[in-house]
């Protein structure tokens, strides 16, 4: 079987890719990760707050006090610190490219503009070969409408892209209002890749001590549903590369998702659950269920069972909501 596909312009020997975890922090687990047959990794995310945080704390100290006045002629300005947690995410990307052959791809999460965005070309010149942009966004504010955190994703977009050569996508969040034309418009903001959905962890009130508390949990196969019905709507109707995440634990997931429409399916829960080999044996599946079902790649199947393939294309839309809720008895 040919289950080798594009995903942001690099060639995968196969749509599966490491999702951004703890898993890339060690250089040993990628190369395992690697032999089991995954074809890219994810970095683990770079936050916003891991850059900015230093330059702070180093902008009080070397501001404070007259016992070194004398020494801050011999320190560069604050800006130029940055957090040791960022300078060892740059190195941990170079270790990686010297071991592994698969690409590499960097994570940078944040939201707010400011110089962190200046790292996704330190992450380029690190090696990456590409980036995936987390913007992690709650709008609080009332005041706030939905042009303006559009407006904000596309401003985002446009500073990362105007730094860096390389493929960037998003990871996304599903819950703006019309999803399918803000995609539009990041792929016409330069945007290389669309990954679906973000998982938003949500908090939980503690009755003891009446604090609220975040537990995280891994996710569950049912909930790479959202994602299924979004990349089937999406396929064929953006010039962005596309891939699943959340929810992907078996070859059957990775099928369903490329039959929908990606490109490429992440996965991390399952990998951190049960360990590398879980790669291995979803391909595994995957060439034995294509092989019996006759298909010959994954370019074959790519958005088979996409909107605009399907025979009941409302089967995505509201007749989903109809029928299941007439199935349940």
């Amino acid at each position: 079987m040919d289950l080798s596909t594009k995903y942001l312009g690099l060639s995968l020997k196969n749509p599966i890719i490491a999702a951004a975890s703890p898993l890339s922090t060690q250089v040993d687990s990628v190369k395992e990760l690697e032999d089991n047959g995954t074809a890219a990794v994810v970095m683990y995310s770079l936050f916003e707050e891991q850059i900015n945080h230093e330059a702070q704390e180093l902008d009080h100290f070397l501001s404070q006090g007259e016992s070194f006045a004398e020494a801050l002629s011999y320190f560069p300005e604050p800006a130029e610190f940055h957090n040791l947690q960022a300078e060892e995410y740059l190195d941990q990307i170079a270790k990686l490219k010297k071991t592994v052959d698969i690409p590499i791809i960097g994570s940078l999460n944040g939201v707010s503009a400011g110089g962190w965005m200046e790292w996704a070309k330190k992450i380029q010149d690190a090696g990456a070969d590409a980036l995936e942009l987390n913007i992690f966004y709650i709008p609080t504010d009332p005041e706030m409408t939905a042009g303006k955190v559009e407006t904000m994703y596309l401003d985002a977009l446009k500073t990362v892209k105007s730094n860096v050569s390389i493929p960037v996508s998003l990871k996304l969040n599903p819950y703006f209002s019309a999803f399918a034309n803000f995609a539009g418009k990041l792929s016409e903001a330069g945007a290389d890749g669309l990954v679906l959905f973000n998982r938003f962890f949500q908090p939980d009130i503690n009755l003891e001590n009446l604090t609220v508390q975040h537990d995280m949990e891994l996710s569950r196969p049912y909930d790479l549903r959202l994602a299924v019905r979004w990349l089937a709507i999406l396929s064929g109707q953006t010039n962005c590369s596309l891939a699943a995440t959340n929810g992907i634990h078996t070859g059957e997931d990775v099928l369903k998702v490329i039959m929908a429409g990606a490109d490429a399916a992440m996965t991390a829960s399952e990998l951190i659950k049960n360990g590398p080999g879980r790669v291995k044996e979803m391909l595994d599946y995957m060439s034995q269920w294509m092989e019996k079902r006759e298909y010959n790649s994954i370019e074959e199947m790519k958005g088979s069972m996409s909107y605009a393939k399907v025979a009941e294309p409302a089967a995505y839309t509201r007749a989903n909501y109809m029928k299941t809720l007439q199935s349940y008895v």
